[in-house]
């Protein structure tokens, strides 16, 4: 039983005290800490009874007590404490001393005028609260007394030596007595000796100003070299220092010099300061006015302050005071400086949120600065959570969301799978290109199809991507036909040699007598490298595989394989202006006109051809069909059919005979002759057996 009571209370401390970067403040040695059950970094303060003296023990737990009591947001935030026989431990929020804290930014180039006038202005803030508020003297002012918590705001600490200004039951030993060093920050006078209780903390603070500009203070005849304190703070910094303490102003009342016009607390940091500690009093049109104004001004802010200051209070408007649209803009300008890690946890959800508001504004900012937070989504909740929302955009009423929605598919096409890239997205941009009656949309929409074609997959590109350019091509607005043109030249890759002259090159060629001029220069241009590829594939078809397309396949196949409605066919009546019942020039015989009911039975003729000049038709065909593209413009109709029968002609020049003996064309004539020949016979035969016609009877010849 007595062992329970022994035992020592240590154990049952609820902080974790780390070893490393541990520091000395005064009589404390400063460790980092945490909390056991939940990891919250602290930080503990520890002084050991058995290695200090009877006066320092004193010190040490009329601190704990002052460090306890007091509370004030520019007073070291007290959160644990633990005494002992042994020693004291007080916990509170992680800070750093204000000496190691400039040591690290000088190394990044130093600290800021605006960082330092708002930790100035913190510091004697806590000053005024325990001078004029608490009446007590803080007695201990100094470098060693400010310590620095995680968003770059001073607090006061070292409390060791605070005394009532009327007179305490029990009194302490002064700093100099446990450290002879500090007696050079002592003021001139002798204690008691004119002035009013706070002259000696004044002077203290105008040791402290000078140290924060010029490093540690050799000795107080250094007080009179300005060194690199800033112009408009001499002034005040002077009547700090005074020789004549009656002059030394009160902190509330040096506070308020500072914070007059050209004064050096007064600028947009502090004036930011002290809206973010007042914001939950604030108006909300005073909070929107706020967040608009904040936004120009976060570049100039230190880091660590808008990591850990401004985006807790910036995510607390959007959750609770309806700050709405806002926000977003100094939200993502402070994302900049979180980790990935951090931006998941504190952003991403918050981002999520704002997708599924209805408030247009909030939906219109998002799209716009999209770029700022999309790689910090993943696939998942992109498809799942954030591009169901965005959907809505292209159906909204509001032009400016439609067109917004469009440009932000650029960003999330590669995160989308499969059904929400090439069916859902496709679905909504085929109706944005054909039927928005805005032309910068249609346009855009055309634009960002050619720009996220490669994350379509290989069956959709071969049905959508011609279609659409084709489409744009003829679309009222100029803009829109020329980004066609863009969007066939910028895929370029995907089309098949065959696709190039027959679908593509026609429509570039319609545009190259387009009204507008910049239409027409892009249409020659995406011409002119169609055609390079062309005649690349032409001269040295060994080429072919290096541009992965198969154009011998598509046009020089073994003709007893291709149906005789084929664009060779179609080549061959263009190149050679055949029309329908014109005579060949190089046939002695005039085409008939065949009946309308005779097409089946013609004798077309077999479409192979002998092996002595095959090589010379498929040659010829091959440039033809070159020609043909080269022309395409002239939009001429031919037909098919005697532009057949003319080659067959020409190029087996009747050689062809029949079992019989006879020509082909002689038999074709031979049939036709007995076919009339049969005819006439049957009317003959009906007449007779008819006789007379009578009334009203249809004469048959």
């Amino acid at each position: 039983m007595w062992s329970f009571f022994a035992r020592d209370p240590i154990k049952d401390f609820n902080y974790e005290i780390l070893p490393e970067n541990q520091e000395k403040s005064g009589i404390w040695t400063l460790s980092r800490g945490k909390r056991k059950t939940t990891g919250e970094p602290v930080s503990v303060f520890l002084y050991e009874v058995s290695q200090g003296t009877e006066e320092q023990t004193q010190l040490a737990k009329a601190a704990f007590k002052r460090t306890k009591t007091l509370r004030h947001p520019n007073i070291l935030s007290y959160v644990d404490g633990l005494e002992t026989e042994k020693s004291l431990y007080i916990v509170t929020e992680p800070v750093t001393t204000l000496a190691a804290h400039l040591k690290l930014q000088a190394e990044k180039g130093g600290a800021s005028d605006l960082e330092v006038s708002w930790g100035l202005h913190q510091i004697v803030k806590a000053l005024s609260f325990l001078v004029n508020d608490c009446h007590l003297n803080h007695n201990n002012l100094g470098m060693w007394a400010v310590f620095v918590d995680r968003a770059g705001e001073w607090k006061l600490g070292g409390l060791d030596h605070v005394t009532s200004d009327q007179g305490d039951s029990t009194s302490l030993p002064p700093p100099k007595v446990i450290s002879p060093d500090l007696e050079r920050y002592d003021p001139p006078e002798s204690p008691g000796n004119g002035g009013d209780k706070w002259t000696g903390d004044v002077w203290r603070l105008g040791c402290l100003i000078w140290e924060v500009f010029n490093g540690s203070l050799p000795r107080a005849s250094s007080l009179r070299s300005l060194g690199k304190i800033p112009k408009q703070l001499v002034p005040h910094y002077c009547e700090l220092v005074g020789a004549n303490p009656k002059i030394r102003p009160n902190p509330a009342r040096f506070l308020l010099n500072c914070r007059s016009p050209g004064g050096f607390m007064n600028n947009s940091f502090v004036e930011s300061c002290l809206f973010l500690e007042e914001i939950q009093i604030k108006e909300p049109a005073e909070k929107q006015q706020f967040f608009q104004d904040l936004s120009e001004n976060l570049d100039s802010f230190p880091e660590d302050f808008c990591k850990h200051k401004v985006l807790p209070q910036l995510l607390t408007a959007f959750e609770f005071g309806n700050a709405g649209a806002v926000v977003l803009t100094p939200l993502f300008k402070v994302g900049k400086y979180l980790s990935a890690e951090e931006y998941q946890q504190k952003i991403i959800p918050v981002i999520v949120k704002m997708f599924s508001s209805t408030d247009r504004a909030m939906r219109i900012r998002l799209l716009q600065q999209m770029e700022q937070f999309i790689q910090y989504l993943n696939e998942a909740a992109v498809n799942s959570q954030i591009f169901p929302h965005v959907v809505h955009g292209f159906t909204d009423t509001n032009p400016a969301i439609r067109e917004q929605t469009v440009k932000s598919m650029l960003l999330l096409a590669p995160k989308l799978n499969e059904t929400n890239l090439n069916q859902e997205l496709m679905r909504h941009f085929a109706r944005l290109q054909a039927r928005d009656d805005q032309g910068p949309i249609r346009c855009n929409t055309t634009v960002c199809l050619g720009k996220i074609a490669p994350y379509l997959n290989a069956g959709m590109r071969q049905r959508v991507l011609i279609s659409a350019f084709s489409r744009a091509a003829k679309d009222l607005f100029p803009a829109s036909r020329a980004a066609g043109v863009l969007g066939f030249a910028a895929t370029h890759q995907y089309y098949s040699v065959a696709e190039s002259a027959n679908r593509i090159l026609p429509t570039l060629c319609t545009l190259t007598v387009d009204p507008d001029k910049n239409v027409r220069d892009q249409a020659f241009k995406a011409i002119k490298s169609f055609l390079s590829k062309l005649e690349t594939v032409s001269e040295d078809p060994s080429k072919l595989a290096e541009i992965g397309i198969m154009f011998l396949k598509a046009y020089l196949l073994p003709w007893t394989t291709k149906p005789i409605i084929s664009s060779a066919g179609i080549f061959v009546a263009i190149a050679n202006n055949t029309l329908y019942g014109v005579q060949s020039e190089t046939s002695n015989e005039e085409t008939v006109e065949p009946d309308g009911d005779r097409w089946d039975d013609e004798d077309w003729g077999s479409i192979e051809v002998n092996a002595g000049y095959s090589n010379y038709v498929k040659s010829l065909l091959f440039f033809q069909c070159l020609t043909f593209y080269s022309v395409k413009i002239l939009k001429c109709r031919f037909i098919l059919v005697f532009s057949v029968r003319k080659y067959r002609k020409c190029i087996s020049n009747n050689h062809a005979f029949t079992p019989s003996g006879l020509s082909k064309a002689e038999l074709v004539k031979k049939k036709r002759e007995e076919r009339r020949k049969e005819l006439e016979a049957k009317r003959a035969e009906r007449k007779a057996a008819k006789g007379p016609l009578k009334l009203g009877a249809r004469k048959l010849d």
